[in-house]
């Protein structure tokens, strides 16, 4: 997926994810797996609503190939406990 597409697509209507996403897309997407940059893109066909309750660990996602990405996310992100 180009990075333009990427950018816009890690873009959401939540200033609290694209303080998440945007880093994360920035500093740890290059250096990913080719399966967990596919994961990544899966995840941005989610709600956010959804992906703002699994980064802040509300809940997890059902999918366990989204929960292996929200987790990388989660580990990457200063959303650490």
């Amino acid at each position: 997926m180009e990075k333009n597409r990427l950018f816009w697509g890690s873009r959401r209507g939540m200033l609290e994810l694209d303080l998440v996403l945007l880093p994360f897309l920035e500093n740890i997407y290059p250096n990913l797996e080719q399966e967990d940059k596919e994961r990544y893109w899966a995840l941005l066909e989610c709600e956010d609503q959804d992906m703002f309750a699994w980064f802040l660990k509300r809940q997890d996602p059902e999918d366990p190939e989204l929960l292996k990405i929200v987790t990388i996310i989660r580990n990457n992100t200063g959303l650490q406990d």
